[in-house]
């Protein structure tokens, strides 16, 4: 078992990271205080694992369950109300502890609900998907999508544990890895090459899911997002480059709709045109972009925009992005390969440029 810190003062958490953990009670007995426990999963994780976590849960707590419809398009203030429902039916008070079994969307409900229960009840993270491990679990945000904009409502809210067991990802399916890997290949760009650089050298072993690689990666990967979420918590600077490639891609989410496109398909097409226009802006090479390029589809995700969206779509999803401010669109480009920068300067007619050699009409 690997073990990290997310060090943010009186709200510092632990991410453990390793094989069979969500079997062993005592990583769950050291961060649950209360008595009640209420588990919420979704249709498809349930048959999977719901049993190996309740077992390692009951012998200290009283657990309910909640599961949700699968899937990013019932990621929504009605299926929150669902958790609601429950934690109220059951009587569970302040002291209770949610705990999030599946992957983004099941964790960014959970923790939206825990932050709005009661004023605030304590959560722990149990990610399954490669996404959700690298990604969505650490940090605390949490929330719901918007029919006009993706993750618009929501709040920061960290949780007392992030338990990362490597074993969910057997079950994964293929797409579903690829997405993950998106945001893996994420980090390097922003600002970490020499993982970047192993990225490239490794790929094929992620692919085929061999679990030390896996590991690397997703350990690599939560390090370096705890070192960004420790400097800028609530995302009034620095933390704003881990939305790399996410403008365009919350644009296509959004425009397609939530869930015909994966989270990091969209993203991983959003980091081509975003290197595109830092390359535009003469900022990076074209070899970096070819390497971009070449890592992304030796994992098989796609470059192009859906054939269907049209630049006036990108603009207009884009213009009520959270990363705009004061009026103007905030994009993330990089200076260089794992130098990622906030510019809010860009030139409408590059931008421009850019979506339409992506493919947008």
């Amino acid at each position: 078992m690997h073990s990290l810190h997310v060090d943010l003062g009186e709200r510092s958490y632990p991410i453990l990271i390793g094989s069979g953990l969500m079997a062993d009670p005592a990583h769950f007995q050291q961060c649950i205080r209360g008595k009640q426990v209420l588990v919420v999963t979704n249709e498809t994780i349930a048959p999977l694992y719901l049993d190996t976590l309740c077992d390692a849960l009951q012998g200290f707590s009283r657990v309910d369950v909640v599961q949700l419809p699968d899937g990013e398009a019932f990621k929504t203030l009605d299926t929150v109300n669902r958790i609601f429902d429950t934690l109220l039916e059951k009587r569970h008070d302040r002291g209770t502890t949610i705990v999030a079994l599946g992957g983004g969307v099941v964790g960014d409900m959970s923790g939206f609900a825990a932050a709005c229960y009661q004023r605030g009840v304590d959560f722990v993270q149990v990610p399954t998907t490669l996404l959700s491990q690298v990604d969505s679990s650490v940090g605390g945000k949490t929330g719901v999508n918007h029919p006009l904009g993706k993750n618009m409502i929501g709040a920061f809210y960290q949780p007392q544990l992030v338990l990362i067991d490597i074993d969910t990802l057997n079950t994964l399916p293929d797409r579903e890895l690829s997405a993950g890997i998106a945001e893996v290949i994420k980090y390097g760009m922003i600002c970490d090459p020499a993982f970047f650089q192993w990225l490239e050298q490794n790929m094929d072993k992620l692919l085929a899911r061999d679990p030390e690689a896996l590991a690397y990666a997703v350990e690599r990967s939560c390090a370096d997002k705890a070192a960004v979420v420790a400097e800028d918590e609530r995302e009034s600077g620095r933390r704003a480059i881990l939305n790399f490639g996410h403008t365009f891609g919350h644009a296509i989410e959004a425009v397609q709709g939530y869930g015909n496109w994966l989270h990091g398909e969209a993203v991983a097409t959003g980091m081509v045109m975003a290197a595109e226009l830092s390359r535009l802006r003469g900022w990076i090479s074209e070899h970096d972009v070819a390497r971009l390029r070449a890592l992304l589809e030796k994992a098989a995700l796609p470059q192009q925009s859906p054939e269907d969206m049209t630049v006036d779509d990108y603009l207009a999803a884009m213009s009520v992005d959270k990363k705009v401010k004061n009026g103007k669109l905030r994009l993330i480009l990089l200076r260089g390969l794992g130098d990622a920068r906030i510019s809010d300067d860009t030139p409408k007619d590059q931008l421009i440029e850019v979506l339409r050699a992506c493919g947008a009409r």
